[in-house]
């Protein structure tokens, strides 16, 4: 790719941005960009309007950069700004342009210092300026000022790392030289989505208001928090020079000569300085944009395919023939029930690998969850056989029994089936919501449709709460069935010829596999823990267990 072609990337990308900016939607191809990321007074604004060379950002106290600010640079003869929201209107005046960033800030966030994520599109041209895009975003705070809500921290963390998290953006990190570099806001963040300072530029700014005898030399070498793309050490204006209307260009002399006077910098002063950091963003995004290029085509091509693939089945489509319309309807309708068939049998073409549903659900509350309620009812042993010795006295009356009356076994046995209500009943409530839900997850396709969506779930839902009152009435008249007649000849019934049979069974089975398998005399020798060396053992091995013994007798 050639030098002219490599030029032209930066601002095919900002045409880009602007197409999507004036969607009304986020890009969801994730355009390769620089997010300036900083605390609040790292510098920041000072930065941006030395690459231009004017003053136009909003400045004073607090959280001045209250939303993202997409600030596009672009070589040109002549100087002057442009709005996306001001489109056909041109800015000669500088001072303009800061009172128009302003207002629109208070158009979407209000006059309260709130925070917005919406972004203000702002072109740039000038002869002073290399081809660059950069998104200057509000500064990190950590106290809520006026009637700013107190989570301003967490909002604003969360906006920095939407941008800053996804692969295609470089960060920009501005950090002031008089203070910690370890405790640096802007790193911190950075150091999360980039681990290994492969997508991270380090900025360092004030260095002429450190202390005295102290200098950031380790840092601008690399050497202390090293990042694959390194650092570029700025001298901005002072508050005093900014209120005294220093000219920026003077202010950027300024800054060379403090780099080639420093003994700390001198060495490195070609690789410090407003310039150099300028001609590093644009050949670092230049760069960036070419690397990314292939895997953003395809999913470019992925996109267009994929609407060119909707466009055309809405192709003839003609919104006021009622045929159509009805057939569309009964396409959906019926791709509803299709879905919601899927779902139960177990078939669908969406698998859902994090929680159990549909079918799936309903077959484990019939296979677990209803035998898990059964077990665990509530069962006294002492408490069922005191009633079943009340009811055995009880039906004797004043009679001594000698045999156990039937009506005393009947009235024990139907209150423990009773007691199968509790869980049946449960399981079908849990049945009737899994099949809700799965009505829900089906509607979804119709989210398009409120309407339909609404309808569709209201007479599907009453549909499955009629059949969950005769489903109840027929488990019911099960258990009914079962305590109006107990089959004592059944195969599984436990009488008492059957108790004495399996009884007898056990025994035997028990007997014959105890059995001796041998016994006889074991001597055991050069134990330590055994006193008098080696001792004689009686053993006896079963097919249960080994047993020990002083002599031959089972003591």
């Amino acid at each position: 790719m050639g030098n002219r072609e490599m030029e032209e990337l930066i601002p095919l990308v900002n045409r880009l941005q602007d197409a999507f900016s004036a969607l009304g939607q986020s890009c969801l191809l994730e355009l390769p960009q620089i997010a300036v990321v900083g605390g609040q007074s790292a510098g920041k604004s000072s930065v941006l309007e030395n690459f231009v060379g004017r003053d136009f950002l909003p400045r004073g106290s607090g959280i001045v950069t209250r939303r993202p600010l997409v600030l596009q640079l672009v070589t040109s003869k002549a100087e002057y700004a442009e709005f996306l929201h001001c489109k056909g209107k041109k800015f000669t005046d500088f001072d303009e342009v800061r009172h128009e960033i302003e207002a629109e800030t208070d158009r979407v966030t209000g006059m309260n210092k709130g925070i917005s994520s919406i972004p203000i599109n702002l072109r740039v041209y000038s002869p002073h300026v290399l081809n660059l895009t950069l998104i200057d975003l509000p500064g990190i705070t950590k106290v809520p000022v006026g009637d700013q809500p107190p989570d301003i921290e967490y909002q604003i963390r969360e906006m920095i790392m939407q941008f800053i998290m996804r692969e295609n953006c470089l960060i920009l990190a501005v950090t002031p030289a008089n203070t910690d570099l370890a405790n640096s806001d802007a790193l911190k963040l950075a150091k999360e989505v980039d681990p290994q300072g492969l997508r991270t530029i380090g900025v360092i700014t004030k260095l002429d208001l450190m202390d005295e005898g102290t200098d950031a030399r380790d840092v601008l070498e690399n050497k202390l928090l090293p990042l694959r793309r390194g650092y570029v050490g700025v001298v901005n204006r002072s508050q005093k020079d900014i209120d005294g209307k220093k000219d920026i260009k003077a202010a950027m002399l300024a800054e060379r000569k403090f780099f080639l006077s420093h003994s700390a910098y001198r060495h490195i002063a070609d690789r410090m300085g407003t310039p150099h950091l300028q001609k590093v963003l644009n050949q670092q995004l230049t760069n960036h944009i070419r690397d990314t290029l292939p895997n953003f085509r395809n999913k470019l091509q992925g996109q267009l395919l994929s609407i060119e693939h909707e466009v055309e089945a809405y192709k003839n489509f003609k919104p006021e023939d009622p045929t159509r319309k009805t057939k569309a309807l009964l396409q959906m309708v019926q791709q509803f029930a299709v879905d919601f068939e899927k779902r139960i049998e177990g078939s669908g073409d969406q698998v859902d690998t994090l929680e159990l549903s549909g079918g799936a659900k309903i077959n484990r509350i019939f296979h677990e969850r209803f035998p898990f309620e059964i077990v665990k009812m509530e069962f006294n042993e002492k408490e069922l056989r005191r009633e079943i010795s009340y009811a055995i006295k009880n039906i004797h009356g004043i009679r001594t029994g000698l045999f156990t009356p039937d009506m005393a076994f009947e009235a024990i046995v139907k209150k423990q089936i009773v007691k199968l209500k509790g869980p049946s009943l449960k399981s079908v409530d849990l049945v009737i919501q899994e099949l809700i839900n799965t009505v829900k997850k089906c509607t979804k396709k119709l989210a398009n449709f409120p309407k339909l969506c609404e309808e569709t779930e209201r007479i599907v839902a009453n549909h499955i709460r009629e059949r969950e009152g005769k489903t109840k009435d027929q488990v019911l008249l099960l258990i009914d069935i079962q305590v109006s007649y107990i089959n004592t000849n059944h195969e599984d019934f436990i009488g008492f010829a059957n108790a004495q049979q399996r009884s007898s069974q056990v025994h035997k089975k028990t007997t014959i596999g105890n059995q001796v398998i041998r016994k006889g005399w074991l001597t055991i020798s050069n134990i330590g823990i055994m006193k008098g060396g080696s001792k004689g053992y009686w053993f006896v091995l079963t097919a249960e267990s080994l047993s020990w013994y002083k002599d031959d007798e089972n003591i």
